[in-house]
C-alpha cells in the first residue's frame, strides 16, 4: 500500500499543472473547491510519507533526501492551497511551482556552502566504494560542478514558472509547467549522464593484481621506466600483457607447484609474480642468493626463476624466456583469474640468524594494506612517479614499490636507488620515494649542513626501522620533505605512521587496526591484514595515550640481564649517540665464560676529526668513560669495534649475527 501511495503521488507531481488547467479551466472548478482538493492531497502525502518513514527508520536514515523531498512538497502544497483558499486567488496553485524550484534551490545552495554537497551525498549513497577511494577528490569537484549547474537550472526555471504564473495564460503556465520544464529537467539528466561518462574514463582508478583485466588500462599507458624517467625508456600496459603471456608459457612448461623468485630487475619481477598467481603457483620470495642459502631452501619439487646470474644449472632466467616465447594476441589478452584469498606468498627472512624462515601471506591482505595507503595519500602519489631503494622480496618493497604502483598506475622505476648520488638525478620532475632509515642516513650524511638535493616537489615513505628525530631533521633540510614513516613487520603488515613535523615521536594507528598493551607491556595488534582472529602480539614495548597514539619503548627482546641486572640495549646505543660523536651504533649482548655487551660504531665526521691517529685503546677508554655518567661499570660494553660502515642489509636492519662476526676475530 505505501508503494502504491508512493506512485500514486508521484504521478499526481508530475501532472499537477495539467490537473490544475484541467479543473480550473476545462471543468471551470471554483477555486476554492480546488484548493480543498489541492488540501487533502498534501495531507494525505504528509501522512504517506511520515508513516513510511517510521516503518523503516533506517532506511529513511540512509536516504534522507528521499524522504525530506516529498515531505517539503506536500507543506508547500499545504500552504498554497490554504492562502489559495481563504483568498480566493488562484495564483497561489499557480506559484506551486515556483516554490518547489527555490527550495530545491536553497537545498542545493546550502550544500554547497556547507559540503559534501547534495549531489556527492546522494552518489556516495549509491556507490558505497566512492568513499575513501582514490576517486573521491575527483568525484566531488565533479559533483560540485553538477551542484552549481543545478542551481543556475533552478532559478532560470523559477524564474520563468513565475513569469507564466503572473504574465501568461492558464493554458501557458500548465503547457511549460506541466510539459516543457519536465522536458528541460530530462535534458538535464541526459547531458549529465553522457559528461559523466567521459569524466569517469579520465577519473584515476584501481586495478590491482588480482582484479585487473586486459582492458583495465590502454594498450600505451605508460607502468614503468628505465633510470632517469625523461630519458629513459619506457613499458606501457601492452608490454605488461605481452610479458605476463611469455611467462604463463614458461610457467605452464613445467608441472612444478612451487617457484622461487628472486629478482632484481622490478619490470621481471612484476611480470613474473603476476604469471606465476594466474598460474596458481606458490610463490617463495628471497633476498637472499647466496649458493648456501639457495640450498636450504631449495628441493627438487620447487623452480628456481631470477634474473640473476647463480650457481645452479637449473634456475630459469627471465631473460632467456622473454627472448623464448612469442604469444599470440589471444594469449596476451587473456588474463587469468587470481583469486586473493587462495595465493600462497612465502616471504623469506635473509637466513643471517638461524635457518631461513618463511612467513606465508596472501593478496588478499596485501590489498587490503594498499587500499588504506590509497585512502590516505593515493593523490601524493598519482601526482609523482616512484623510485626505490627497497628491495621487492620484502614485504614492505613489495607493497610500496611493486602492489601499489601498478594498482594506481603511478609509473615506478625499473631498477633501486642504491646509491646516495643517484637523488641528484632526480630533478627532472615530482618523484615518490619509497627508502629505509638507514639509507636515507647515508644519504643524508654526504651532506653538509647547507646543502640540499635539487628536487622538485618530492614525498618520502620509510619504513623498516624507526627515524630518530635527528635523522629526521636531517633529511627535511636535504629533501625538503619530513619522511613519512610506516611501522609494520612481515608478520602484521601496516601498523601504524608518523610524521614527525606533524605528531612528534607518537605513532597514529591505521583506521582498520585496534591496538592494545599486553600483560607484558608490548604492543597487541588485530587489524584486516593478519589472519589469525586473536590478532598478533608484537615484542615492542609500548605506551598507549588516551587519543589512541602511542610510543615505542624498544623491543622486549633489547632487555638483556648482564650479572642479573638488567640493561635495555637501545638505551645504551642512544646515550653513545647523544656524545655527538657517533653516526651510528648497534649494541649487542655475547657470551663465552659469562654475557656482556660489546658495541659496533661508526663515527661521524666529527668523531674521526676528534680520535684522527689515536689507538683504538683510547677509543675505548673514551666511550667507556663517558657511558659511567649513567651505568655501572658491569653494564658498559667490554668489547668495541669503529668501522666505517655498520653491516645492515638491503632492508638497513643489522642482524646480529653480522655484528657478532666482527667480535670474532682477534683484535689486532
Amino acid at each position: 500500500m505505501k508503494t502504491f501511495f508512493k506512485v500514486l503521488f508521484s504521478v499526481l507531481a508530475i501532472l499537477y499543472p495539467v490537473l490544475v488547467f484541467t479543473l480550473l479551466v476545462v471543468f471551470k472548478l471554483p477555486v476554492r473547491v480546488l484548493s480543498l482538493c489541492a488540501i487533502i492531497l498534501a495531507l494525505a502525502l504528509f501522512i504517506s510519507v511520515a508513516a513510511a518513514r517510521s516503518g523503516n527508520m533506517e532506511k529513511d536514515k540512509n536516504f534522507a533526501f528521499a524522504v525530506v523531498r516529498p515531505l517539503i512538497m506536500s507543506v508547500l502544497l499545504l500552504v498554497a492551497a490554504l492562502a489559495c483558499f481563504f483568498t480566493n486567488q488562484s495564483i497561489f496553485i499557480k506559484l506551486y511551482a515556483v516554490a518547489i524550484s527555490a527550495v530545491m534551490l536553497v537545498l542545493f545552495l546550502v550544500t554547497l556552502v556547507f559540503p559534501p554537497n547534495i549531489i556527492y551525498t546522494i552518489a556516495t549513497l549509491l556507490d558505497k566504494s566512492i568513499n575513501g577511494s582514490v576517486k573521491a577528490p575527483y568525484v566531488e569537484k565533479y559533483c560540485r560542478k553538477v551542484c552549481i549547474a543545478w542551481c543556475i537550472f533552478f532559478v532560470i526555471n523559477g524564474a520563468i514558472s513565475a513569469y507564466t504564473a503572473f504574465c501568461t495564460s492558464d493554458l501557458v503556465w500548465s503547457v511549460y509547467n506541466g510539459g516543457i520544464s519536465y522536458g528541460l529537467l530530462g535534458l538535464m539528466f541526459v547531458i549529465e549522464f553522457f559528461i559523466r561518462k567521459q569524466v569517469d574514463r579520465k577519473m584515476p582508478a584501481v586495478h590491482t593484481i588480482t582484479t585487473f583485466t586486459a582492458d583495465s588500462r590502454s594498450d600505451d599507458y605508460i607502468l614503468c621506466y628505465d633510470g632517469i624517467r625523461s630519458r629513459g625508456s619506457v613499458k606501457t600496459w601492452y608490454d605488461f600483457l605481452t610479458d605476463c603471456a611469455r611467462m604463463r608459457m614458461c610457467i605452464e612448461a613445467y608441472d612444478k607447484k612451487d617457484w622461487i623468485l628472486h629478482c632484481e630487475d622490478y619490470w621481471y619481477f612484476l611480470v613474473t609474480f603476476v604469471a606465476l598467481l594466474q598460474c596458481r603457483k606458490t610463490i617463495h620470495l628471497t633476498q637472499n642468493i647466496a649458493d648456501s642459502f639457495i640450498r636450504e631452501i631449495k628441493t627438487p619439487e620447487r623452480m628456481f626463476i631470477t634474473d640473476q646470474q647463480v650457481n645452479d644449472s637449473d634456475a630459469i632466467q627471465i631473460a632467456d624466456v622473454m627472448e623464448r616465447y612469442n604469444p599470440v594476441d589471444r594469449q596476451i589478452r587473456m588474463t587469468p583469474h587470481i583469486d586473493a584469498e587462495n595465493t600462497d606468498i612465502r616471504m623469506y627472512t635473509s637466513g643471517s640468524t638461524g635457518k631461513p624462515k618463511a612467513v606465508r601471506q596472501r593478496m588478499k591482505e596485501f590489498e587490503l594494506d594498499n587500499a588504506f595507503i590509497i585512502s590516505k595519500w593515493g593523490q601524493e602519489l598519482l601526482s609523482r612517479y616512484l623510485v626505490t631503494t627497497v628491495s621487492q622480496h620484502h614485504i614492505y618493497g613489495f607493497l610500496f614499490g611493486i602492489s601499489l604502483p601498478f594498482s594506481l598506475g603511478v609509473p615506478f622505476r625499473r631498477t633501486r636507488i642504491t646509491i646516495p648520488e643517484e637523488f641528484e638525478l632526480l630533478n627532472d620532475d615530482k618523484y615518490m620515494i619509497i627508502a629505509t632509515p638507514a639509507f636515507l642516513k647515508r644519504t643524508v650524511d654526504t651532506y653538509t649542513e647547507n646543502e640540499t638535493l635539487p628536487l622538485e616537489d618530492c614525498f618520502i615513505f620509510t619504513s623498516g626501522g624507526a627515524v630518530s628525530e635527528e635523522l629526521a631533521k636531517r633529511v627535511t633540510e636535504v629533501f625538503g620533505f619530513c619522511p613519512l614513516e610506516v611501522y609494520g613487520s612481515t608478520e602484521t603488515s601496516g601498523i601504524a605512521y608518523r610524521k614527525q613535523s606533524v605528531n612528534g615521536l607518537k605513532w597514529t594507528p591505521f583506521d582498520n587496526a585496534k591496538i592494545w598493551k599486553g600483560d607484558d607491556g608490548c604492543l597487541r595488534i588485530i587489524s584486516p591484514y593478519i589472519k589469525d582472529p586473536e590478532g598478533f602480539a608484537t615484542a615492542d614495548m609500548v605506551t598507549i595515550f588516551d587519543d589512541g597514539t602511542f610510543l615505542l619503548n624498544g623491543r622486549a627482546d633489547s632487555i638483556v640481564k648482564i650479572e642479573e641486572k638488567r640493561i635495555s640495549l637501545p638505551e645504551v646505543e642512544s646515550r653513545i649517540l647523544e656524545s655527538d660523536l657517533v653516526s651510528d651504533v648497534k649494541v649487542i649482548a655475547l657470551e663465552d665464560r659469562r654475557q656482556y655487551l660489546a658495541a659496533v660504531i661508526e663515527l661521524n665526521e666529527k668523531g674521526k676529526q676528534k680520535f684522527r691517529g689515536e689507538r683504538k685503546l683510547v677509543l675505548n677508554r673514551y666511550f667507556h668513560d663517558y657511558l659511567t655518567q649513567w651505568f655501572e661499570n658491569v653494564l658498559i660494553p667490554k668489547k668495541w669495534r669503529f668501522v666505517d660502515h655498520i653491516p645492515t642489509d638491503v632492508q638497513g636492519k643489522k642482524h646480529k649475527d653480522e655484528i657478532a662476526a666482527l667480535f670474532a676475530a682477534e683484535e689486532d
